[in-house]
């Protein structure tokens, strides 16, 4: 996927309370992020077309396809038959969240590239990346860092958006080869 032929990506972490959302203008490496409940990510996508897309700049929707991967078992010795059935009941209505954030950037004419979740290899609680690592990453690689608060759909969205995007990445590292934040 060639993501250097594109003004600007819009990078969506599907979530079916509040989706994360990451706008990447690459040519001014700067970054935003928000969250958004799913009719105000479709007025969202809306104003990406009118606005962007619409007047010539070249956008790339890149929506988190969790389905993609290649299992998603919920079930170890300790939880529940019921705790396993919620978890992939959330999991579906993610899933179809997913699918219909993906056909609405579609119907707005935008390019939409359905995508497998990255891999969780951070700091944070289970694999998740830090607030910290995220702009150390951010600065590291020549993109504004996030300015104020920022919670986990956002951070998703963010780094979809730069892994997605064709810039380098880079970490800090310490003399040890480890990342320093």
């Amino acid at each position: 996927m060639n993501m250097e032929r594109y003004d600007r990506i819009i990078a969506i972490d599907p979530d079916v309370d509040k989706s994360g959302v990451a706008e990447f203008n690459l040519s001014s490496k700067k970054m935003e992020a928000t969250t958004l409940c799913f009719p105000d990510l479709t007025d969202y996508l809306r104003h990406v077309r009118q606005n962007f897309a619409g007047k010539g700049e070249k956008v790339a929707v890149i929506v988190e396809a969790g389905w993609m991967n290649a299992t998603n078992w919920h079930t170890d010795r300790v939880r529940s038959i019921a705790a396993a059935a919620k978890t992939g009941q959330n999991t579906g209505r993610n899933h179809e969240t997913a699918r219909k954030i993906a056909e609405m950037s579609r119907h707005y004419g935008l390019e939409t590239i359905e995508v497998k979740p990255l891999r969780k290899c951070w700091k944070g609680r289970d694999g998740k990346i830090t607030h910290d690592e995220l702009n150390g990453m951010l600065e590291a690689s020549g993109i504004t860092p996030m300015t104020g608060r920022t919670n986990q759909e956002m951070r998703d969205a963010v780094l979809l958006a730069v892994f997605h995007s064709g810039i380098p990445v880079r970490m800090n590292l310490n003399e040890s080869g480890r990342r320093k934040i």
